[in-house]
């Protein structure tokens, strides 16, 4: 069998190895483990599709490792397991998704789902998704939209207080969220251009990843509680903290984010709010027209020479795309992660 484990992107040195998982056989032991933890049955596919299709994509930091700590929450009372989220329209007039305090990713799911409709209308559309737990590898939501020709930007921030994650430009403990952006883009004969990246150097989801597996942090992303580096993740749950991405204008996006997602959304909780904008771009190109531009641009960049160090420029998404189709239905977890994974499912089956 070829060695998927070799080949995985990842940030994480871990210290044990990794096992090859069929995806639907992982599937099938997550929904019943969400099922059990009382989810509704489409609620727990729905979650669980997600978490693989990240693995599958090589963002392990959004993989199946999320179920352990979605369990936890669940279980804990603090994210609500068998709601579903709904389209509300504010006092104002303003269409918006509320989570109920559960899974975020159903409700992003939905908000994209539902800010395409009113797009499609309108030729443009925003709203809000407030009351959501962690809402996943939001990549995988904008490239389904940058398919069906929409331009969508998504950022979410908020609960600064409670999720002191990333330290200021310039400060030595953590203030405020990771505080992600989102882009997608319909783009050339690969398909779209996404960009998803938080505002720390590096997202919470590869601390959590990397603690699960029992794994190292890179290097020069987080300072334990006296300011100074670490690779070790158990010390950034011990006081520390994720620095900005980019320094200055890292803590820049990160704080527009944040001035978004609290100061114009209002109070967050169980996380952050997010606030979601899309453009039909056919109002102002055809599909072709618009595939046959990107494409010399985008084509332009993949025939720079590669500076030491690298094999090749790449175009944000065109990766995860192919590491899924090389992935073919096989995914690759860490030892450690799978572990936890089986005694979880273990422990809820005893009941």
């Amino acid at each position: 069998m070829r060695n998927r484990a070799a080949e995985i992107p990842t940030k994480l040195e871990l210290r044990g190895g990794r096992i090859e998982v069929l995806a639907e056989q992982a599937r099938v032991t997550i929904v019943d483990i969400f099922n059990r933890l009382g989810c509704h049955d489409d609620t727990s596919q729905a979650i669980t599709d997600h978490l693989i299709d990240a693995n599958l994509c090589g963002v392990e930091s959004h993989g199946v490792m999320r179920v352990m700590q979605y369990a936890e929450r669940m279980r804990s009372g603090t994210l609500g397991a068998g709601v579903r989220p709904e389209v509300r329209t504010t006092e104002t007039g303003a269409t918006m998704i509320d989570g109920g305090m559960g899974s975020g990713i159903p409700a992003m799911s939905l908000a994209y789902e539902t800010v395409i409709s009113l797009a499609r209308d309108s030729g443009l559309a925003a709203l809000p998704i407030i009351n959501t737990g962690h809402t996943g590898r939001h990549g995988a939501y904008a490239d389904a939209a940058a398919a069906q020709g929409f331009l969508t930007i998504c950022t979410g921030g908020g609960n600064h207080r409670v999720h002191g994650q990333v330290a200021p430009h310039g400060g030595a403990r953590g203030m405020l969220p990771t505080n992600p952006w989102c882009i997608g883009i319909p783009g050339g004969d690969l398909g779209p251009v996404v960009m998803d990246f938080a505002t720390g150097r590096i997202a919470g989801g590869w601390i959590y990843a990397a603690q699960s597996a029992g794994a190292l942090l890179p290097e020069d992303c987080v300072i334990d509680r006296d300011g100074n580096p670490t690779r070790d993740p158990q010390a950034y749950f011990d006081g520390g903290a994720i620095l900005p991405m980019g320094g200055h204008k890292g803590y820049a996006l990160s704080l527009m984010a944040e001035l978004i997602g609290e100061a114009m959304l209002g109070p967050s909780s169980p996380e952050c709010n997010w606030f979601l904008l899309a453009v039909d771009t056919r109002r102002f190109r055809q599909p072709e027209a618009l595939q046959a531009a990107a494409e010399e641009v985008l084509a332009d960049l993949r025939n720079c020479p590669p500076a030491p160090g690298f094999e090749k420029v790449e175009i944000p998404g065109e990766r995860e795309r192919e590491q899924r189709r090389q992935s073919n239905g096989v995914i690759a977890v860490p030892e450690q992660t799978w572990r936890q994974l089986m005694e979880l499912s273990e422990e809820l089956k005893r009941g």
